[in-house]
């Protein structure tokens, strides 16, 4: 997972500094530049206010797709449409919570959470998901409609 170099690139091509996008974020210029250099790993709360800031796609930050944005997306992520969707994806892929969480290598409860909305997924849990099944994450979290599969 590199979204280092497209957050980067964005800002910059919008000349847009850390300090402002750090201020948005309501948090200290040297937090967000651990985000961006990633010595520390984006929470999606976080990925989804900064993607929304620069008005891109999550999965062009992630480098899922070169879609820059999508038409009609919403700015919220939501947290039910999410679990309902990840629970929807696991049984169509015929997996259990336990199968889906070893191939994440966390445990059941944790995708118990996500699929009854609970808790947002964690980054990187979103990122293998998208990756490996080839989903949207815009789509997963809630954001779009369409398109649910990435080529």
């Amino acid at each position: 997972m590199n979204y280092s170099d497209r957050l980067k690139e964005l800002r910059n091509d919008k000349e847009i500094t850390q300090k402002e996008i750090a201020d948005y974020l309501k948090m200290d210029k040297d937090s967000y530049g651990h985000y961006e250099r990633q010595d520390y790993i984006i929470p999606i709360k976080h990925l989804n206010s900064v993607c929304n800031y620069l008005n891109v796609s999550i999965d062009y930050i992630l480098g899922l797709s070169n879609t820059i944005e999508y038409p009609h997306s919403n700015n919220e992520i939501d947290r039910i449409k999410s679990g309902e969707r990840l629970k929807k994806l696991r049984k169509d892929k015929k997996m259990t919570q336990a199968v889906l969480a070893s191939h994440l290598k966390t445990v059941s409860t944790v995708i118990g959470g996500y699929e009854k909305g609970r808790r947002l997924i964690a980054t990187p849990f979103l990122y293998m998901i998208c990756k490996d099944f080839k989903i949207s994450a815009d789509y997963l979290l809630g954001k779009i409609d369409n398109p649910k599969y990435l080529k």
